[in-house]
């Protein structure tokens, strides 16, 4: 060892001078003291040192593990190979013996950055050598049923090792086969079919399975893509054109067509219109055999009603002139009837009244100041007071007799008393 020592001072002074060659000679002559203090020491310091990175290690490298929700544990031997996998719970692993890695059983999405930009570090090509960019989602998931073997094949970071990779490969082919217009709008859905197609089986192999991809917006410079929309202005406003033609044409063939139908709707209705009238005069042909006879026998029974109803009124006329014949026989002899007893009534009331005027005019003969009294009952309502003069032995009402005295209404009376 001391043999080692002195060649290790050689070279440290062939390359660091004198002094650093002093100090070593100074270091090699006190070595001796020094390694038997470090013999004494070295057994606790070894033991501290095995609990501290006893310690360590289990702080770092904790012997349980819990599984993370949604992941898969893998736990693999290095010495003898076999797996064990852990989808829930907790494990135990032994540092140095055990080796752990960790799956997603959830399906993951992955966005290649570098292909969605025309600008970007890595633009994709069309057939035409322009640089466009990708807007696309994949979405992926590890195979559980070999998650064993995909523990010892796939490496660490799986998406910048293995699905970047083959993303690149499969896209950038698959849009080098096709146009701007094609990838922008007519076969979108077709160049997305076919990348997901091709880019499962690729993926597959290696244990992972695709579960879709979808794609975006597709990124164009700006001078291309202000040419692309005036050429799709363009190119709608012809379609838009050739679809009014169409339209327009249509149109006339719609009226072309509704005009023949309208034609042959009212030919049609014409011929059954015509049908109908001929069936309606044969029909009532057929009937006039059958009403003729009827209304013959109808006028026939009109006519006889007719003579017997004027019959029947030369009866009733017959009947009522006789009924006014004797009515007006009956009124006149009532009326004779009623004139005979006026007659008698008048003569009667005559006779009457001559002997009441007989009676009358002899009673105011004997006493003759009946007549002033009953000219007083009537003028009683007038005159209060009647002044006659006394012993006048005349009539009180001789002034209103008109000038006839008493002695002439005498004789008067007496005469009519004897009639």
């Amino acid at each position: 060892m001391l043999q080692r020592l002195k060649t290790l001072t050689a070279s440290i002074r062939n390359a660091f001078g004198r002094t650093a060659s002093r100090s070593l000679d100074a270091t090699i002559t006190a070595a001796p003291t020094a390694a038997r203090s470090l013999r004494r020491a070295l057994p606790p310091l070894l033991a501290i040192t095995a609990v501290t990175a006893a310690g360590y290690g289990l702080v770092t490298h904790p012997p349980i593990q819990p599984v993370p929700h949604g992941q898969a544990a893998v736990r693999t031997n290095q010495f003898s190979g076999c797996t064990s996998e852990f989808r829930d719970g907790s494990f135990l692993t032994i540092p140095g013996l055990h080796e752990v890695r960790f799956f997603p059983l959830r399906d993951q999405s992955f966005r290649p950055e570098a292909l969605a930009k025309a600008g970007g570090p890595s633009p994709l090509q069309s057939v035409e050598g322009l640089s466009l960019g990708l807007d696309m989602t994949v979405r992926w998931a590890v195979d559980a049923t070999r998650l064993g073997e995909l523990s010892r094949k796939l490496p660490d970071d799986i998406e910048a090792d293995v699905i970047n990779p083959a993303v690149q490969a499969v896209v950038y082919k698959q849009i080098a086969r096709h146009t701007v217009r094609e990838i922008f709008s007519s076969q979108r859905a077709e160049i997305a079919a076919a990348l997901e197609a091709e880019l499962r089986a690729k993926l597959a192999v290696d244990g992972i399975q695709l579960k879709g991809v979808q794609i975006g917006s597709v990124d164009l410079p700006a001078d291309y893509r202000q040419g692309m929309d005036r050429l799709l202005a363009d190119s709608l406003a012809s379609e838009r054109m050739r679809y009014t033609l169409e339209i327009s044409e249509k149109k006339v063939k719609q009226t072309e067509f509704e005009a023949n139908a309208d034609k042959v709707r009212r030919e049609t209705a014409a011929e059954a219109s015509a049908r109908e009238q001929i069936i309606a005069a044969r029909g009532q042909e057929e009937a006039m055999k059958h009403v003729l006879p009827f209304k013959q026998k109808l006028i026939e029974q009109r006519a006889l009603e007719a003579q017997a109803e004027n019959a029947s009124r030369v009866k009733q006329a017959e009947g009522a002139a006789q009924a006014r014949r004797i009515e007006v026989d009956a009124e006149a002899a009532a009326r004779q009837k009623l004139a005979d007893a006026e007659a008698y009534r008048i003569a009667q009331t005559g006779k009457a009244n001559a002997s009441q005027m007989a009676a009358e005019g002899a009673l105011l003969t004997r006493h003759p100041l009946l007549v002033q009294k009953a000219m007083v009952d009537k003028l009683s309502d007038k005159v209060q007071v009647i002044i006659a003069p006394p012993g006048s032995g005349g009539f009180i009402g001789s002034a209103l007799l008109a000038g006839v005295s008493p002695n002439k209404a005498a004789p008067a009376a007496a005469n009519a008393e004897q009639e």
